[in-house]
């Protein structure tokens, strides 16, 4: 426990850090937990190749993966269309299907569609929050950026809502979210979770008021991300642990002592980061 208290807190002072700082720093470290995130389920997904030691190596298909999520990536941070976001997905689907064709019967079917889902669901879905962060709207100051305050709703919904459902589950917990997925999960304690979160989402947007950081009667707008951040964090975290079960796996990996893999860290966060980035896009972008 105590071994994963400190990790836990280390990681998330890591990612306070490189999100307070944004720009190049922030689209690099999070290119880099994306490529983490995919090679992880891609090994979930048995994408990868065992050799005769029993350990997995990297095979064309996922190399060919890894190089269009950092050019997406680029892309993202110094282009920022998503015309060209789209189009490299395009092509990267293309050319993962030129190796499966011409490699045939090498790769099976599977995991063509296996990686493209892990290109998806991790690098793409993260790389929302690097958006966010990014956003900006004609108040723009040099003390100032909606990106920057928006952003931090990614992770107040996910880690108040993980943190108040545990508590809420522990002392109220009657009734069974999930029973067959996630036993120790209950109804209370997924409300408990999203009252927390939508709690926390307004005590933050009343500091941000009382600083005049934004004008009077936005509150609300960030209880509702709160809510909202909460609902598709949970859903994460049980899809995330579907998938492991679908696998029979414990943890995605181990690069996190404590608590496995870098994917089991980020399973609420891919969920909340599109949603808060079109949220906050609609409200305060």
């Amino acid at each position: 426990m105590k071994v994963r208290i400190i990790s836990g807190v280390t990681f998330a002072l890591l990612m306070m850090l490189v999100v307070w700082l944004g720009d190049a720093v922030l689209a690099v470290a999070w290119c880099a937990v994306s490529v983490i995130v995919y090679i992880e389920m891609a090994n979930a997904a048995n994408v990868s190749v065992i050799d005769a030691e029993g350990k997995r190596k990297l095979n064309l298909i996922e190399t060919i993966s890894i190089v269009g999520i950092v050019i997406y990536y680029a892309i993202v941070y110094f282009v920022q269309d998503p015309l060209y976001e789209m189009l490299t997905f395009i092509f990267l689907l293309i050319l993962t299907m030129v190796v499966y064709v011409f490699a045939f019967p090498k790769y099976k079917a599977e995991q063509i569609m296996h990686s493209f889902f892990a290109v998806i669901y991790g690098p793409v879905m993260i790389s929302f929050s690097l958006m966010t962060r990014m956003m900006s709207n004609d108040m723009d100051t040099p003390l100032y950026n909606v990106g920057f305050f928006a952003a931090w709703m990614i992770f107040i919904s996910a880690w108040a809502s993980d943190t108040c459902a545990y508590f809420a589950g522990v002392t109220l917990g009657r009734h069974k979210l999930a029973p067959t997925l996630s036993p120790k999960k209950s109804i209370e304690g997924a409300l408990g979770g999203v009252m927390g979160a939508t709690i926390a989402g307004g005590i933050y947007g009343k500091i941000l008021e009382s600083c005049g950081i934004f004008g009077g009667g936005r509150v609300w707008i960030f209880a509702l991300l709160g809510m909202c951040g909460s609902i598709v964090a949970q859903i994460g975290d049980l899809a995330a642990s579907a998938i492991k079960r679908n696998f029979n796996i414990k943890d995605y990996g181990k690069c996190i002592p404590g608590h496995g893999g870098m994917l089991d860290r980020f399973d609420s966060v891919i969920f909340t980061s599109p949603l808060i980035y079109v949220l906050a896009l609609f409200f305060l972008g």
